[in-house]
């Protein structure tokens, strides 16, 4: 065994049994997670100078490392990792030098949070006759953009 996967919920451990790990919902997966949110091949583990590293296989929703979305990234003992919504806590035992400092990955955070301004797009509780008194933002002929968004709250007074 290469290392594990503990879920962070509790339940049996996943041992990490071979050098690579095809992860999904499919049956002839070496790692089934049997959730919907699972895409059928979700992501792959891979042991590469004994530090093991997780790439996301373009799958619907997504992995994290400690709550970070990426589409790969070298996982220490004791990260997080989240497939989907399904999170767990790797544990192996390192093998080799210090991994190379990986580059940040481009498209894995938007430009506003990569800013500090990311703004919280919940529905509000606000009781819906003061939403209809509350003035409206700007939208432009293209439709609502982050970008839009961004402009118009520079632009405003």
């Amino acid at each position: 065994m290469l290392g594990q996967l503990i879920p962070c919920g509790g339940g049996d451990a996943i041992p990490l049994t071979g050098p690579k790990l095809l992860v999904g919902r499919r049956s002839t997966c070496d790692i089934k997670l049997d959730f919907q949110n699972v895409s059928s091949h979700h992501c792959e583990f891979e042991l590469r100078d004994g530090y093991w590293h997780i790439r996301d296989l373009s799958s619907s929703n997504g992995i994290k490392v400690n709550g970070e979305r990426c589409n790969t990234r070298c996982i220490t003992p004791g990260d997080v990792v989240t497939i989907a919504k399904h999170a767990f806590t790797i544990q192996y035992t390192v093998t080799g030098d210090a991994p190379a400092p990986e580059e940040e990955d481009t498209f894995a955070r938007s430009l506003m949070e990569k800013a500090g301004l990311e703004v919280e797009r919940r529905h509000s509780k606000v009781p819906e006759a003061t939403r209809a008194s509350a003035p409206r933002a700007k939208q432009s002929r293209r439709g609502s953009t982050e970008d839009d968004f961004i402009m118009d709250w520079l632009i405003e007074e």
